[in-house]
């Protein structure tokens, strides 16, 4: 099979992984000219750098063969695709060949197990061995990682990585014994905590280099900045409530940058255990913003996801889902209340939050004020209070807000009706939107 066969079949084997972002990275470029690639250049792809910036990468398999029988997995073994495999040798002079012609800054690769866990992860580490010791290639280098393998592969796997993730795939075991029979969740857990202690380790390491004064500086060995996961929704009767919660854990637990959510797409030939129709699209915009709520606005899984309702609401997002349960809370004076009340605010994000702490020191904030900042007014007027500005409490009490705040049944229409996200970039279109 030619070469360019196989980048057909494996390239597109890859794009149901959606956890493939290089925020985090920080890789020098290489201006010195003792090395290629940037985590930071300019380019037309899929993920980005800290500061926002797209790069582009190439994402792929290093085969799409594999031992396990994962009934959502289009790749599993009882799949009638076509197969294909790459030599890390492939993969590497693939990188190096797009990078030059300015089609790519980086690699994500991932892989079907072939023969073994360790064996397959040995040759996913050849690959990015070369790229960083053979041709000093300092683009990003995503490696998706198997729990399964030994720690010390994992380990190595990471001094080569800009990020190395394991994809936890179904948030409960029950889920994993009905639809991945050879997955299991306190193996990947063991190799998440193992990352992580790598992770904090060499952070001290580089702390500790900085320190050392009136001595020749020892580099510290470097290892990946962080590590990520996916979990697919809708291919179980999981709900939002233990989604959420199984990501809150790792982040809590293991520090995780960043957990991706995947809507369910259906695949050809499907399991019989699978469902026939994909979850709307909008289920998997809520799990995203519900997310975004728990990492940076102090919100728990159990204020969003309340035992009575495991499930969010697709009509609306989830801070003013909450918000509507909790009217007791407001109105909010925007002139008084601490931060994390502001927080809560539907309509409010957190950097408007910061302009409304630092300009009410001098003034007292009007809606006019709020306008220039650019704040939804029609979200936020309900639910605050400005010194030009008092909502009537009869809409605020009214059994009719929630019908105020509904979209359009021409927006209800694509949001339940859109299909799945399948790349990198639609997932991020569907992030759109304000919290």
């Amino acid at each position: 099979m030619g070469l360019t066969r196989k980048l057909e079949i494996l390239a597109d084997a890859a794009k149901y992984d959606a956890s493939c972002a290089s925020s985090g990275a920080a890789r020098k470029d290489s201006r010195d000219g003792k090395g290629i690639g940037s985590t930071g250049g300019m380019g037309i792809c899929h993920s980005y750098t800290p500061d926002g910036r797209c790069v582009s990468l190439l994402k792929v398999l290093l085969t799409n063969a594999c031992l396990y029988d994962c009934h959502y997995c289009i790749n599993r073994r009882s799949s009638n695709v076509q197969r294909a495999r790459f030599t890390p040798e492939e993969v590497v002079q693939l990188t190096l060949d797009f990078y030059k012609r300015n089609y790519i800054e980086g690699l994500f690769l991932s892989s079907g197990i072939v023969r073994s866990a360790d064996h397959t992860m040995e040759q996913v580490i050849e690959v990015a061995r070369q790229l960083r010791e053979v041709h000093h290639f300092r683009g990003y280098i995503h490696l998706k990682t198997i729990p399964e393998a030994s720690q010390a592969l994992i380990d190595k796997a990471g001094r080569y990585a800009d990020r190395i993730s394991i994809n936890i795939e179904l948030p409960s075991q029950q889920s994993l014994d009905r639809l991945a029979p050879e997955k299991n969740l306190t193996n990947t857990k063991q190799a998440m905590h193992g990352i992580r202690q790598r992770i904090d380790e060499s952070v001290e390491a580089k702390k500790a280099a900085r320190q050392i004064v009136n001595r020749p500086r020892v580099k510290a060995p470097p290892f990946a900045t962080g590590q990520s996961t996916q979990m697919i929704v809708g291919a179980d009767d999981s709900s939002d409530a233990l989604v959420l919660h199984r990501a809150d854990e790792l982040y809590r637990d293991v520090r995780l940058r960043r957990v991706y959510y995947s809507g369910f797409s259906p695949i050809p030939e499907p399991s019989v255990l699978l469902p026939i129709k994909p979850p709307p699209l909008v289920r998997e915009h809520r799990l995203y913003q519900a997310d975004w709520l728990l990492r940076f606005y102090g919100f728990d899984v159990g204020e969003l996801l309340p035992k009575e309702e495991p499930n969010l609401d697709l009509d609306l997002d989830p801070k003013l889902a909450w918000a509507l349960r909790n009217r007791a809370v407001f109105p909010v004076d925007i002139n008084r209340a601490p931060q994390e009340l502001l927080w809560r605010i539907p309509g409010l994000g957190t950097v408007n939050v910061a302009r409304i702490l630092a300009a009410r020191r001098w003034s007292r904030l009007t809606l006019a004020d709020l306008q220039r900042m650019r704040v939804n007014l029609k979200k936020v007027m309900p639910f605050i209070l400005a010194a030009d500005h008092r909502p009537r409490i009869a809409l605020l009490e009214s059994t009719n807000l929630r019908q105020h705040f509904l979209p359009g049944p021409r927006q209800l229409e694509l949001n339940f009706n859109a299909p799945p996200p399948t790349t990198p970039a639609d997932a991020a279109m569907a992030l759109s939107g304000q919290i």
